[in-house]
């Protein structure tokens, strides 16, 4: 689960500052209320991943209100806090439902534990979600000979335990490929862990895949179990696997031939039975080849490889997954609207894609929330001439100058234009901006930060 935003809620101001502190630090968007009411308005308005609530509040208990809200649909996680706990109490608040119960004082590596596991439950629960409603098959879809050639590979491997390596340009659905290979595999009811090798920080992915004992380094407070020991009896996809650095490859190796490994700081052997997935948008041959890889890993990791194509490669499968994401667009936004012009077909089966399944969908989606209900989408709401070619974006605040111009803009100038553009279109709401752009909210979030922050610095020149 992608925790974005935090509610803290709290009568106590010292607490709420401690929380909220630390929450901005690791870069958390955060609310806060002193009162159930108040956190009740909050909740009604915004779209919260995770509640810190105390017990005892001046307008009711957060007991009772740890109970509405995991009866609503889509709830936060919640973790009660309180100063005078019992043991009763925590009892009760776990079978209301809560995530976690904390003792008061508290400090920041405790908080920072409970978001790491709350981060891993939830993925597990969206893998839980993906597997008894039958998935989404979307970007899977296609007539193509290459996809029809895709989906053999995939039922053939999947029955087995083989490692497979899944490759492809950015955007073409590697994960996904990855995802129906664990769906159709007779691990598939056991866990699915991702380890996104890419975002991870150099210095904590050891920790990350094998985990950590007790004050092995600064700030492990406490013993953790890595993706590997996670994943025992399931399957574990290592995300962009090209990004693991080469000191940490030759201890991957290891894992995958003795299926064997020790926790960071540890001395104990822990035995793992894991079935590895992995996927590069990188030529990881061309990578062995220039020393960034090793190729005893290359060889290991590459017994079943699967190249999932470019949608430029997929005849007219672009036409058919656009059709898709503009239904689950229009559901996902509660806007009806009247489905593509034929220009804009013919623009959608014309463009390159070079964003590939990704881009397609952001495109659509971003159409369909700007387009509104009732219009058709027409190749200039794509950004797209009829033949495919792409186009500024026209009426949404892109300040672009015309061919030949003397006065040209800068690229971010373009970027702030059209991000303000569609935020003012869109009344101010962020997440909508955000899903209408295919950027996240914390990105939207740190983009206007930089413009707020550049305002600022041209008023006091």
């Amino acid at each position: 689960m992608a925790l974005e935003r935090i509610l803290v809620l709290d009568d106590e101001p010292l607490v709420r500052r401690a929380v909220r502190e630390v929450l901005r630090r690791m870069g958390f968007s955060v609310l806060e209320a002193a009162t159930i009411a108040e956190a009740e308005a909050a909740l009604s308005s915004e779209r919260v991943d995770l509640v810190f609530a105390d017990v005892n509040l001046p307008d009711g208990s957060g007991e009772d209100l740890l109970k509405r809200l995991k009866a609503a649909p889509e709830a936060p996680f919640i973790v009660m806090m309180t100063g005078q706990g019992s043991v009763e109490s925590a009892v009760r608040c776990i079978r209301a439902g809560a995530f976690d119960y904390l003792l008061k004082p508290f400090n920041g590596d405790i908080i920072e534990v409970i978001l790491k596991k709350a981060a891993s439950f939830g993925q597990l629960q969206r893998v839980n979600h993906y597997m008894t409603s039958g998935g989404d098959d979307s970007d899977l879809l296609g007539s193509s000979r290459v996809m029809e050639q895709l989906r053999e590979i995939i039922a053939k491997v999947a029955p087995t335990d083989a490692t497979v390596l899944v490759t492809g340009e950015s955007g073409t659905g590697k994960e996904m490929v990855a995802m129906e290979v664990f769906r159709n595999s007779p691990r598939s009811r056991a866990p699915f862990i991702k380890v996104n090798c890419a975002a991870i920080n150099e210095t904590l992915m050891e920790s990350e895949f094998f985990g950590h004992e007790r004050g092995s380094f600064t700030g492990a407070t406490e013993r953790r179990e890595g993706r590997f020991e996670l994943a025992h009896g399931g399957t574990l996809l290592l995300d962009e696997i090209s990004e693991v650095s080469v000191n940490l490859q030759a201890k991957l190796l290891r894992v995958l031939q003795e299926r064997e490994f020790e926790r960071v700081g540890g001395t104990k052997t822990i035995k793992t039975d894991v079935r590895v997935l992995a996927t590069s948008n990188r030529d990881l041959g061309e990578s062995v080849r220039k020393g960034r890889f090793r190729e005893d890993l290359y060889y290991r990791l590459n017994v079943v490889p699967i190249h999932v194509p470019p949608l430029r490669e997929r005849d007219r499968d672009a036409v058919l997954l656009a059709n898709d994401f503009l239904v689950r667009a229009a559901r996902k936004h509660g806007v009806n609207t009247g489905g593509f012009s034929a220009n804009a077909l013919s623009a959608i089966g014309a463009c390159r894609w070079p964003g590939n399944v990704r881009e397609l969908q952001n495109t659509v989606e971003r159409a369909v929330i700007l387009v509104g209900a009732g219009r058709q989408i027409e190749s200039i709401d794509l950004g797209l001439t009829e033949s495919g070619v792409p186009v500024a974006p026209q009426g949404r605040g892109a300040a672009v100058p015309a061919p030949g111009s003397d006065d040209p803009v800068t690229l971010a100038e373009v970027e702030r234009s059209h991000i303000l553009g569609v935020l003012e279109h869109l009344k101010g709401n962020r997440t909508h901006a955000a899903a209408a752009l295919g950027i996240s909210l914390r990105t939207m979030r740190n983009k206007l930060a930089l413009y707020r922050a550049e305002e600022s610095g041209a008023k006091t020149v």
